[in-house]
């Protein structure tokens, strides 16, 4: 399943950055698949839309703390 999946990076990431985080998004199911790019054939993640929608805003609206 996540071989077929088509990964991206942040537009707020170069091309040459490998510290980031990629995710898909199949067209099939409605789950949101998150993986390192620094190492792509490890485990990903899986989330609902649900949830990752909460992780989302959480991590926008959050108060930074020193």
């Amino acid at each position: 399943m996540t071989s077929a999946l088509k990964w991206f990076k942040s537009s707020y990431s170069g091309s040459d950055e490998p510290d980031c985080v990629e995710i898909a998004i199949p067209p099939t199911t409605p789950t949101i698949h998150v993986r390192d790019s620094k190492n792509p054939t490890a485990a990903n993640l899986t989330f609902t839309g649900a949830s990752w929608t909460a992780f989302v805003h959480t991590v926008t609206t959050a108060t930074r703390r020193a």
